[in-house]
Formats: C-alpha cells, sequence, structure tokens
C-alpha cells in the first residue's frame, strides 16, 4: 500500500507533507481531484475517494504505525491485488492527465 501512496501523491503532484487518508481524499476529490475522472457520475468519483482512503486507512496506516501480522497468506495476497488494482486505477488517471 505504501506504493499506492507513492504513485497518488506523484501522480497529483502533491506534497510530501499531504499523507495517508487525506492525500487520498485531495487527490481524488469529486470537487477539485487531480485524479477523479471527470466522465464518472458524482457518486462514482466519491466512491473511487472512498476506496482510495479506505484501503489506505485499513491496511496502509496500520502497518505505518505498528507491527501489523497477516497470519493468513491468503489475505496477504488479497492486499497485494488491492493494491495492485489502485495502482491500474492511477495509472488510468495518469493517462487522462498527459
Amino acid at each position: 500500500m505504501k506504493a499506492v501512496e507513492v504513485a497518488v501523491r506523484d501522480a497529483a503532484g502533491l506534497p510530501n507533507e499531504l499523507l495517508g487518508v487525506n492525500l487520498m481524499r485531495k487527490a481524488f476529490s469529486p470537487k477539485d481531484g487531480v485524479l477523479r475522472d471527470p466522465e464518472a457520475e458524482g457518486g462514482e468519483q466519491q466512491a473511487t475517494a472512498d476506496l482510495f482512503a479506505g484501503a489506505i486507512g485499513a491496511y496502509k496506516n496500520p502497518a505505518s504505525h505498528r507491527t501489523v501480522k497477516f497470519d493468513d497468506p491468503m489475505e496477504a495476497a488479497e492486499v497485494i491485488q488491492l493494491a495492485d488494482l489502485l495502482l491500474r486505477i492511477v495509472a488510468r488517471a495518469r493517462d487522462r492527465l498527459d
């Protein structure tokens, strides 16, 4: 999930001081987020912002602040798959900006 945070910050051109959930909310804000999909319906834009904020809040932030053990290898693999999907969404947003 750290790679997701770094990719979002880089694609959105946001400062290093903006972290975690706040970074996701800013980058994907339906109102003025650099990475929002302007062709998507407002509810879908909000859902994407929520998806990114939730993923970072649930899986990146805890591991950044304490030791988190993934006892289930399948769950760990699923978190990696989620991160991969989020990185794909960021890549599409970056392509829209180019």
